[in-house]
C-alpha cells in the first residue's frame, strides 16, 4: 500500500511537553496530598484529561463530584497553559522537524492526532503549524486513546484510508489505537511497552521518508 498520510501525536513524538504535564500534575496531586512520582506520571500517557485526574485519584483513594473534578483539570490546564508558553522550536524533539518537512516537500499529509486540548498552541510556538494540515486533538473527540477515533478523524482530514497512513506513538495506548484503526504504527520509545507497534524506534532521529516507504512495503 502506498504511503499517503503520516499522523503524529504529540507529547513524546513531536517535543517533550511531557515535563510539564508532570510538574502540573504533581502540584495538583500535592494539593490534594496525593504522593504523585514520575513513574506514575508515565502512566498517564497517551490518556486525557479526565482520565489521567481520575488515575491520580485512585492513586490517593479518593472520590470527588464532577464539579469539583472539572475545577480540578481546569487549574491543571491553567498551570500547563502557563508553562509551555515558552516553548519555542528549540524544544522540537530531534529528527522530528526533518521528516516533517520532508513528507511536506514529497506531499504527503501531515497531521496531528493528540488527546491534548492544548496541541494547536504547541503546534504555534514551535513553528510547526504550517506543515499540518489537519489538527486533531482532545478538542475535536470524545472517546480516548485507545480508541481509534483521534486517528480516524485524522485520516479522514486528510483524505486517506487508515492502511495508507502511518501513524507515530509514544504510549501503548495510542499504539493500540493506531492498530484498533487499521493503521500502521510507528512506536517511538521502550520497545518492551510497544511491543504492538509494527516497527519500534527510539526517536525520529534517524527516521526518513525511504524508512517509512520501506516499511509500508514489506
Amino acid at each position: 500500500m502506498a504511503l499517503k498520510g503520516c499522523l503524529f501525536d504529540m507529547d513524546g513524538v513531536l517535543v517533550d511537553s511531557a515535563k510539564h504535564h508532570f510538574v502540573a500534575w504533581k502540584r495538583l496531586a500535592d494539593e490534594l496530598s496525593i504522593p504523585f512520582t514520575e513513574e506514575d506520571n508515565h502512566a498517564l500517557k497517551g490518556l486525557s484529561r479526565v482520565d489521567s485526574l481520575e488515575h491520580i485519584l485512585r492513586l490517593g483513594n479518593m472520590e470527588l463530584n464532577e464539579a469539583t473534578k472539572l475545577k480540578l483539570m481546569n487549574h491543571k490546564n491553567e498551570w500547563y497553559l502557563d508553562l509551555i508558553q515558552g516553548m519555542r522550536k528549540e524544544d522540537i524533539l530531534p529528527g522530528a522537524a526533518e521528516l516533517i518537512q520532508e513528507l511536506s516537500d514529497a506531499g504527503i499529509g501531515v497531521g496531528l492526532g493528540s488527546s491534548s486540548k492544548n496541541a494547536q498552541l504547541i503546534l504555534d510556538n514551535v513553528e510547526l503549524s504550517r506543515f499540518f494540515q489537519v489538527v486533531v486533538d482532545g478538542n475535536h473527540i470524545t472517546l480516548s486513546k485507545p480508541d481509534p477515533e483521534v486517528f480516524l478523524k485524522g485520516a479522514q482530514g486528510l483524505g486517506v484510508q487508515p492502511a495508507e497512513c502511518i501513524v507515530f506513538e509514544d504510549a501503548a495506548a495510542g499504539v493500540a489505537a493506531a492498530k484498533a484503526g487499521g493503521f500502521f504504527a510507528v512506536g517511538l520509545g521502550d520497545p518492551e511497552v510497544l511491543g504492538a507497534a509494527d516497527v519500534v524506534k527510539p526517536d525520529l532521529k534517524n527516521v526518513r521518508l525511504h524508512d517509512l516507504t520501506t516499511w509500508m512495503s514489506a
